[in-house]
């Protein structure tokens, strides 16, 4: 049997760290190691405990979700990070997504939305649908940059196959759907995305779709 995933709940609310590590604890194919009240904290315990995953809020004292985040990817341990969050604070997210999160979740998902995406973090994927991320920069769009898209070179490796395809994925369609919109089988889409992953140097679907939106590939 394969190892336990292993995860660090990081939340400055005991009773949100409670319930998380109930519902966690239930399961038999993962269980939580530890626990942080802030971003600092989780640094501490990092290297000791070597987490797969990390359930990271946003708003802390002490030091915020998106520094220890930034902190925790720039480590180089193969830790993933899923941020935790509510709808207001979204700008806060977007942050932690451009400092390495492999997604998020809303603090108030199904019991089983959550497990599944703790063990998509932890098989190496982004956890969140692409649709769900196209809506967060949507709503984050203000926030973004002005000079977004300007001399800005990095899809000038693409081929406009590969371009049309990192469109799709940006507008939120799903690999059978960018199949279905672009004439092609499912399978060569899959080897699209992993030749845009490459080329861009992106951790997943997560990456590929901020970096579609920098450049100004889409708009929101």
């Amino acid at each position: 049997m394969a190892e336990p995933i292993t995860v660090l709940l990081v939340d400055d609310q005991e009773l949100v760290r409670s319930g998380f590590r109930m519902l966690i604890d239930a399961q038999d194919d993962m269980g939580v190691v530890g626990e942080a009240a802030d971003g600092a904290e989780s640094l501490e315990q990092l290297d000791r405990l070597r987490p797969d995953v990390v359930l990271m809020d946003i708003r802390m004292p002490v030091m915020d979700g998106v520094e220890a985040t930034r902190r925790i990817i720039a480590s180089g341990l193969d830790t993933r990070v899923l941020v935790l969050t509510t709808f207001d604070l979204d700008e806060y997210v977007f942050s932690a997504l451009k400092a390495g999160a492999s997604g998020f979740m809303l603090k108030d998902a199904r019991p089983e939305e959550l497990l599944a995406a703790i063990r998509t973090v932890a098989s190496g994927d982004a956890v969140v649908a692409p649709s769900a991320t196209r809506r967060l920069l949507e709503h984050v769009a203000p926030s973004l940059p002005d000079h977004v898209g300007e001399e800005d070179d990095r899809l000038s490796v693409l081929t406009e196959r590969e371009l049309e395809v990192l469109g799709e994925v940006a507008r939120g369609a799903t690999n059978a759907e960018i199949a279905e919109h672009l004439f092609m089988a499912e399978g060569t889409v899959k080897t699209h995305i992993g030749r845009l992953l490459s080329k861009l140097e992106a951790r997943d679907r997560v990456g590929l779709v901020l970096i579609a939106y920098e450049t100004g590939l889409v708009h929101p």
